[in-house]
């Protein structure tokens, strides 16, 4: 059965006009973004943004002139629309809107079968937050996706990013907000928090 949708493009010249659209969007949008445009993998435009010598922009902090163009659009407009006006990847859009609480029309878009392959693909071997990233999806979306498609993962090997992070975030923040963050559970940090003998501040350690 043939995937509905726009039939991916294997091995085709790219045309001028799909050239210009790489070239004005790579910087501002996700690659997964210009392959659904444009009908290529995304394995495949992010090879001829390399051969173009297109980068991607740094990254930046949001501005309160950001964040306020995010409240007034969010709700309504579709979050790539949003990410081309700020300049920004679509996933970041999504996740300063969760952090501040915004809902949006697409908050809950269907899976494709596109989606669901990549899933079945590097769940079982990936971060979930990674996973996420290359979907721009939420990490919570990802995993309940997973659990619906009874996909099982092993316990990936903590970074040292992720390590950092815990270490960075544990002494002001509770474990809730560090698994949100690095798209594990809460069960999983508080017991790599344990392991690591991590204490809030002003907590004295037991002699």
């Amino acid at each position: 059965m043939k995937e509905a949708g726009i039939k991916k493009k294997t091995w085709v010249r790219w045309s001028e006009k799909e050239l210009k659209l790489l070239k004005k969007l790579y910087r501002k949008v996700e690659a997964r973004e210009i392959a659904e445009r444009t009908g290529r993998t995304i394995k495949a435009v992010g090879q001829r943004a390399r051969e173009l010598g297109l980068k991607k922009k740094p990254f930046r902090l949001w501005s309160d002139k950001d964040i306020e163009i995010l409240k007034q659009l969010y709700p309504t407009e579709k979050v790539k629309v949003i990410a081309e006006k700020l300049g920004r990847p679509s996933d970041s859009v999504k996740a300063q809107a969760s952090t501040i609480g915004l809902k949006n029309k697409e908050w809950h878009p269907s899976w494709s079968l596109q989606e669901d392959t990549l899933l079945r693909e590097h769940y079982s071997n990936t971060n979930p937050q990674e996973v996420a990233r290359r979907l721009g999806r939420s990490a919570s979306a990802v995993k309940a996706r997973a659990c619906k498609l009874e996909i099982r993962t092993a316990a990936p090997i903590w970074s040292k990013n992720e390590i950092n992070l815990i270490k960075k975030l544990y002494p002001t923040h509770e474990a809730q907000t560090i698994a949100d963050r690095i798209g594990r559970s809460v069960q999983a940090v508080r017991l790599k928090i344990f392991k690591l003998g991590l204490k809030k501040r002003g907590q004295k350690v037991k002699s």
